[in-house]
């Protein structure tokens, strides 16, 4: 039921963005070319400008859910809108623009898009506040409201009803519970599991939840009995909802259903190919535009001490494929003796160390050879960062759902690392911000991670 609701309101989200996207650039072609507020000399026609206009909404629709604004669990709060709003602007102006480029549209007023910018801002606002504004009338007078009912009471049933309290658009409000005793819940009891017949007849009611514990499973086919009797949709919340990822995904096999306890968004191929292109254009940028540090780094290496410029140890990656991951060396070079020991870490005031590779440690300069990682497909610029193959077995063991994380490929950067927890940090507190991550992955949170990174991502007070 929610997925058929937030489809609908997704699909009427994607009709009044249209419609913004459009009237932003009427407001701005408009200010520019009609108003008399700015100086411009001559004038250009609005069917100059019409076809590229109609070419900008699927742009900025697309834009809108790389950045999940479509998504339900996105937050409703100021500052997190904002967010998402002005990112949203960034990346559809940045594919706006290449898509200008590429058609060779050399006459677009770029005060047009500074106007355009600054209405799709506030139309953006104002149409969020308007949804909200109706559905809270709509709920006043008695509309867009589904009446359900629990039946049993579990942590999983204790979690949903808190993620239904965070979308109270969708307009589901919950009658009660019921189960063999009044229990100390967040909704009224409504009676024995033997009056669920009856609480039904006696009540409008669009949907019940069956959160029964696993001790009384064996309630289920009598419960769903009642409700189709009733012709009352009935939807099961499992109690190992704990055991299941985020967004757990469902499949057919045979005619049996089967439920894929480890999907990640990342599996799906679109969301893959979008990730993949991105570390393939963003790696390609910095070893060209980096070339210059690059050269001056290995320069700074070769001069601190004798030995090669990189330092190349193997690191578990995806599907624990075992993979050469490169740095610039930061310590002293011995031929026959490792820089680090397989089992442990490095330690404070490590007499190998150079001074110049400190400075490598402390600016995170160390890591841009593993940019060559990216490209050629070991990593990706945002993910959990790889752990030696040693390590990997030790945490396996100690660690739950340690092994999720090579669902993916190690990243240079991640959401564990913005977050503070690098070098000799909690492991379990890092695959906590890991797992999050893989889970929950959106393109858009991508972006933030990589602008996270750049603005305040760099220096490493863990390092050694």
């Amino acid at each position: 039921m929610f997925r058929t609701y937030q489809v609908l309101w997704n699909r009427i989200y994607q009709l009044l963005d249209a419609g913004i996207v459009m009237l932003s650039f009427v407001v701005a072609w408009y200010v520019k070319f009609q108003s008399g507020w700015l100086p411009y000399g001559g004038h250009d026609p609005f069917t100059h400008y019409m076809p590229v206009m109609l070419a900008a909404i699927p742009i900025f629709l697309f834009s809108n859910w790389l950045v999940g604004l479509y998504r339900p669990n996105r937050s409703r709060t100021f500052w997190r809108l904002t967010s998402v709003i002005l990112r949203s602007l960034v990346v559809g102006l940045l594919l706006f623009m290449s898509f200008l480029y590429f058609l060779h549209v050399s006459q677009f007023s770029r005060t047009v898009l500074f106007v355009f910018g600054i209405s799709f801002t506030l139309l953006s606002y104002i149409k969020h506040l308007g949804v909200r504004a109706v559905l809270r009338t709509m709920r006043a007078r008695g509309y867009n409201k589904k009446f359900v009912v629990v039946v049993g009471w579990t942590s999983a049933a204790e979690r949903f009803m808190q993620n239904l309290e965070q979308h109270p658009w969708f307009g589901y409000h919950v009658l009660g519970h019921v189960a063999d005793g009044p229990l100390t819940v967040s909704v009224p009891h409504l009676g024995s599991f033997s009056k669920l017949n009856q609480v039904l007849e006696n009540s409008l009611v669009d949907y019940v939840l069956i959160c029964l514990p696993r001790s009384e499973v064996f309630r289920m086919p009598k419960v769903i009995g009642e409700c189709e009797s009733l012709g009352v949709q009935s939807l099961i919340v499992p109690d190992y909802f704990d055991l299941l990822p985020a967004n757990p995904r469902f499949e057919n096999f045979a005619g049996m259903p089967l439920i894929d306890t480890r999907y990640v968004p990342l599996d799906d191929a679109l969301n893959a190919l979008a990730k993949r292109t991105f570390d393939i254009v963003f790696s390609v940028l910095v070893l060209i535009l980096l070339s210059p540090v690059f050269a001056l780094i290995a320069i700074g290496v070769k001069l601190s001490s004798q030995g090669p410029v990189l330092f190349k140890q193997e690191r578990a990656g995806r599907n624990r494929r075992i993979f050469t991951m490169f740095k610039f060396r930061t310590m002293w070079y011995e031929p026959n003796k490792p820089f680090e020991p397989d089992n442990g870490w490095t330690a404070p005031n490590d007499p190998r160390r150079t001074s110049f590779g400190l400075f490598l440690r402390k600016t995170s300069l160390d890591e841009l050879p593993q940019f060559w990682n990216v490209l050629i497909g070991d990593m990706s610029v945002i993910g959990p960062r790889p752990e030696r193959p040693g390590f990997v077995d030790r945490f396996r063991e100690e660690i739950p759902r340690y092994m999720v994380k090579h669902r993916v490929r190690p990243g240079i950067t991640g959401w564990a690392q913005v977050n503070g927890l690098r070098g000799d940090t909690s492991i379990e507190d890092r695959i906590a911000y890991d797992l999050r991550y893989i889970e929950h992955w959106s393109f858009g949170w991508d972006l933030k991670i990589v602008f996270i990174t750049i603005f305040k991502g760099f220096l490493n007070k863990n390092a050694y």
